[in-house]
């Protein structure tokens, strides 16, 4: 994409990266999550998590406006030890297929170089990121937990480095 630009976010980013984060929401889960939960999200909710945590994160901006993001970190997980995470890709759904979000993974890949392994968790009924996790090594290494009322399961790739 031509006019695409990759950068690390900062906290004048918020408005944006949490707009992205409730849209990208109600466009993937809406019929994945129960009802309930989904009417717990809140654009207010993510603008306060993207301000309040702007470290760790890549934004992508087509054409000024911010149409996706990813974080990443030290794993979480109590098993995985020299571990780095990708915790969050979000791509507004018209930017999908773009190779946009290939690009924020790519960068957070490159980022947990250092760690021996990397690992995220994913939705099990949402086979789409599923294949595209898939596509760039990730495999699904066995564990599981449940969110909202629903299974999630990690998945994981040695580094390369």
């Amino acid at each position: 994409m031509e006019n695409l630009i990759i950068r690390k976010a900062t906290a004048e980013d918020a408005e944006g990266k949490g707009f992205v984060h409730y849209q990208s929401w109600i466009e993937t889960y809406t019929g994945l999550f129960p009802d309930d939960f989904m009417k717990k999200q809140s654009l207010e909710r993510n603008i306060t998590i993207a301000r309040e945590h702007p470290e760790n994160t890549y934004i992508a901006i087509v054409d000024d406006e911010i149409v996706g993001f990813a974080c990443y970190s030290k794993s979480r997980d109590d098993d995985l030890t020299d571990a780095g995470e990708i915790m969050a890709i979000y791509l507004l759904e018209k930017f999908q297929g773009k190779g946009i979000g290939k690009n924020l993974a790519l960068k957070c890949i490159d980022e947990l170089s250092d760690y021996q392994k990397m690992s995220l968790w994913v939705l099990q009924s949402n086979t789409k990121a599923i294949r595209f996790y898939e596509g760039l090594g990730f495999k699904e290494d066995g564990k599981q937990k449940v969110f909202a009322e629903r299974r999630i399961i990690r998945m994981t790739q040695e580094n390369k480095n």
